[in-house]
């Protein structure tokens, strides 16, 4: 990222924070850790053993969104605290569409589960159910994708189009 990426209000804090990321798993170029993608890979196989074991339903209902920093003080990541205090600095290009998608990974986890648990409780055919398991869980792995490839310095979130067309 060179320094006209990043506007100058946000310039100096973003280089202090870039520069003490050496030996954590935190990008330099965004200040941002792909082990906050634990928390979405966790319910997606949760997700995807519904087919063959339906009660996992109850399970995923469980399932609540976290936002970053939540995920992080509840996590046994060793630079945790960094990544708590250095999201506060990661540039605007970067951390709005990763919130956006974000937002739309929550919707599509959330969504995905309701309808599962309706289609379960109302006895619908398992292949159905399957399918829907299947659109699902590959628009959950769009989106985790996305995430991480914005963590890795991409600023482009997916359009709702594309997340639909994933749904089917």
């Amino acid at each position: 990222m060179t320094e006209s990426d990043i506007p100058p209000d946000e310039q100096e804090r973003f280089e202090d924070f870039a520069a003490r990321v050496d030996g954590t798993n935190i990008s330099a170029q965004t200040l941002l850790a792909t082990d906050y993608l634990n928390h979405f890979n966790e319910i997606v196989m949760l997700i995807d053993m519904i087919p063959d074991m339906p009660d996992m339903v109850e399970d995923c209902k469980l399932w609540e969104p976290r936002t970053y920093k939540e995920h992080f003080a509840q996590s046994s990541f060793k630079d945790r605290q960094f990544a708590i205090e250095a999201y506060d600095h990661v540039p605007a290009k970067f951390r709005r569409p990763f919130e956006e998608t974000l937002s739309q990974l929550n919707a599509v986890i959330l969504g995905g589960v309701a309808r599962l648990e309706e289609e379960i409780v109302a006895g619908s055919d398992p292949g159905l159910v399957a399918e829907h398991v299947k659109a699902i869980s590959r628009a959950a792995q769009a989106l985790m994708d996305c995430a991480n490839a914005i963590i890795h310095g991409s600023d482009r979130a997916m359009a709702q189009v594309e997340i639909d067309s994933l749904l089917g």
